[in-house]
């Protein structure tokens, strides 16, 4: 039995997650990177340097892996950039490429990332196939284009395919200009933090949790979009705190009295019926233990920094 995953941003946030889920789960993990990376245990994980936005380098790499398995994580998500980058219109492309090598090498399942941010958000509690899809940034846009590309695609090759739609994730290996990180680094290193929009609700869920949920995604056959998140309301005044708590450090809080003035929903809330009812994951993690993981993390690389 062909039990090969091909894993793109396999050393991105959520996909250095995903190795070890995988990998326990029985799947061979074959981790794409841009990176030149050495390889650790060949009997379960093989590291591949590719370039994806490169086709030849997608053709030469599905042929010699020919996975029956994909989950493709890769795109661009720097900070402050994302939302309205031109780099989406070179993934989507990209993405495309490697579906269509993917189906061509005789792969069976593929599950790919998608995000809360095609959904309208006016809306505020999402809901697959219930919620309109209304995306207001460029890369809210491609993923909801590649999600209609990869259902008609996959019903005309008669592959099995799914979609996880991420909401909020959190956890170690986090970029630094996100939120949690940015407060841990700046309160544990005595310096002021300043949270806007307090008031505005989030759906967090752990980057553990966040990949164990796309590994069983895959493992299973479940088809169409699921939202990965936790179904939890929390408000980042909340989550200021519950840092500042960690960190010891409330002294040096401050909840912006003036509002961020942008595009996003004061309430962006996932429902978690088809990971829940029909998937039948189970979250592993808390927010209180999932964030002290976290807070230990950044304490030990910041520590770590000062030798």
């Amino acid at each position: 039995m062909n039990n090969d995953v091909l894993l793109t941003g396999a050393s991105g946030f959520i996909g250095q997650h995903c190795i070890k889920a995988l990998i326990n789960s029985g799947f061979r993990v074959n981790a794409v990177s841009s990176r030149v990376i050495r390889n650790h245990d060949r009997h379960s994980l093989t590291w591949h340097h590719a370039d994806l936005h490169n086709a030849e380098h997608v053709l030469r790499l599905l042929s010699a892996v020919k996975p029956a398995y994909l989950l493709h994580l890769a795109w661009d998500v720097t900070p402050g950039l994302y939302w309205q980058s031109i780099s989406n219109l070179r993934w989507l492309k990209s993405s495309l490429v490697l579906l269509q090598s993917f189906i061509e090498s005789g792969g069976k399942r593929v599950v790919m990332a998608g995000s809360c941010a095609e959904y309208d958000w006016q809306y505020g509690y999402c809901r697959e196939h219930l919620t309109p899809l209304k995306p207001h940034t460029l890369y809210g846009v491609c993923k909801s284009a590649l999600q209609q590309v990869l259902v008609e695609t996959a019903n005309q090759a008669g592959i099995s395919a799914a979609w996880g739609r991420i909401f909020s994730v959190y956890g170690p290996g986090e970029d630094t200009g996100r939120l949690i990180p940015s407060l841990l680094i700046n309160l544990l290193s005595g310096k002021e933090a300043v949270v806007q929009s307090g008031h505005r609700v989030r759906d967090y869920i752990y980057v553990k949790d966040a990949a164990g949920a796309f590994t069983a995604l895959l493992k299973s056959d479940l088809q169409g979009p699921v939202n990965i998140a936790s179904g939890r309301p929390l408000s980042l005044a909340e989550l200021a705190f519950r840092i500042a708590d960690f960190a010891g450090r409330r002294d040096l809080l401050q909840l912006a009295a003036k509002e961020e003035i942008n595009s996003e929903p004061d309430f962006l809330l996932a429902h978690t019926g088809r990971l829940v009812g029909e998937l039948k994951y189970e979250l592993q993690y808390t927010l209180d233990a999932g964030m002290q993981e976290t807070g230990l993390y950044w304490q030990k690389k910041l520590e770590k920094d000062l030798e």
